[in-house]
């Protein structure tokens, strides 16, 4: 399991490479007193840039990452988009699966930054198995989407940014898809006795099935998360942080990832993806419901989005 041990590592190794995002207090919702880190300003509009360069650099130093054959990563978008501006950034080529109904305006950006990109199925477990192909016929380095160390070492910076700026924050919501930001953050604030609020969409449930079966297993994905949250199982590093301690475990629904999505623009000016308004929404509409005085950090990871689509 990570250990904030990890995390540290990774926040001194990507110093240089990574931004540190602002801990922006804002007007409460409820009661609560509430900060957005504002994560939707990383390079790349995205969080996952902080494990893919953690990723990266690792493997570098640790002779893993052939500069000739580079890396090959498989996403819904954002991760690809991640490890192809650290992939650029380091001087190594880069080759990215998406599914065929990714986000146009990730693709194109994917192709910016002058990553391969190759369409492989529909949901991101077919362009996984494709990029596995890929690695075993180049040796190209594997950079997952969100279930290996170093990534979720990576996201977990946010974590201990989020401690150094608020050292007394009672808790932490993020959104949780294949649960490698969750696993990071649970990993930097073990020691904290923070308390962290996993939320995700009711029609991609990964963590919370996991939770009531015991044990991870397959969901189906669909809804308007589907393209950032779409894992079909919680991660073995998602799950591992939630045997270690539970999260408090919640689900939103679409129209209240939507509706909270509307609301970060309309109030704060925030563009953020659905998905990544699903932290949000879980204080927006109510199934997380801080204490009076409750100090509360909510995560706004991803601004990958059509701004179009933003009303207000």
């Amino acid at each position: 399991m990570i250990t904030r041990a990890d995390v540290e590592a990774a926040q001194s190794r990507t110093a240089t490479f990574a931004r540190r995002t602002p801990l922006i207090a804002v007007d409460p919702v409820g009661s609560e007193r509430l900060w957005i880190k504002a994560e939707y300003m990383q390079h790349c509009g995205v969080f996952k840039t902080r494990g893919a360069f953690n990723r990266q650099l690792a493997a570098q130093e640790r002779g893993e990452l052939d500069p000739l054959t580079g890396i090959v990563a498989a996403s819904g978008g954002n991760a690809g988009l991640a490890n192809a501006y650290a992939a650029a950034r380091l001087g190594v080529p880069a080759t990215v699966f998406v599914p065929e109904n990714a986000p146009q305006v990730k693709v194109d950006r994917l192709r910016a930054y002058g990553a391969i990109v190759v369409l492989a199925g529909t949901e991101y477990a077919e362009a996984y198995d494709a990029a596995q192909d890929h690695v075993r016929a180049t040796g190209a380095l594997f950079c997952h989407a969100y279930d290996q160390p170093d990534i979720v070492a990576g996201a977990g910076v946010i974590g201990l940014e989020i401690l150094e700026d608020l050292p007394d924050v009672d808790t932490v919501i993020v959104a949780v898809g294949g649960g490698g930001l969750y696993a990071g953050i649970a990993a930097a604030a073990a020691d904290a006795g923070t308390r962290i609020v996993a939320v995700e969409p009711v029609a991609i449930p990964t963590l919370h099935a996991a939770i009531a079966e015991g044990a991870p297993v397959d969901v189906a994905v669909s809804g308007v998360a589907a393209d950032s949250l779409g894992a079909r199982r919680i991660g073995a590093h998602g799950w591992a942080a939630a045997e270690a301690r539970r999260p408090v475990s919640v689900l939103v629904s679409d129209d209240a990832i939507l509706a909270a999505r509307r609301e970060l623009w309309a109030e704060y000016r925030i563009p953020t993806e659905t998905g990544a308004a699903a932290a949000y929404a879980a204080l927006a509409a109510g199934a997380y419901a801080p204490a009076a005085g409750e100090r509360v950090a909510v995560i706004a990871c991803g601004a990958n989005t059509d701004l179009a689509t933003l009303a207000g």
